[in-house]
């Protein structure tokens, strides 16, 4: 079983279609994440992350409740 997280985009590092990696947010932490699966995500948005590769985005109500329930 795998357990992906959310977490906000807070800025973008490199727009590179292979390299592509944004610093996103996960509850104050800030980590660098790989983004080439989601390269529409923009500032502000949520994506679930894994092993420190965005997979998806995902909505910003469900990404605050699934937040709020690991809290």
């Amino acid at each position: 079983m795998c357990l992906g997280i959310p977490g906000k985009v807070v800025r973008w590092l490199n727009r590179d279609a292979i390299q592509a990696q944004a610093e996103i947010e996960f509850g104050g932490i800030r980590r660098v994440c790989q983004m080439a699966c989601v390269p529409e995500a923009a500032e502000g948005d949520y994506v679930i992350v894994h092993a420190g590769v965005a997979i998806t985005r995902v909505d910003s109500i469900e990404a605050e409740r699934t937040l709020e329930e690991l809290a």
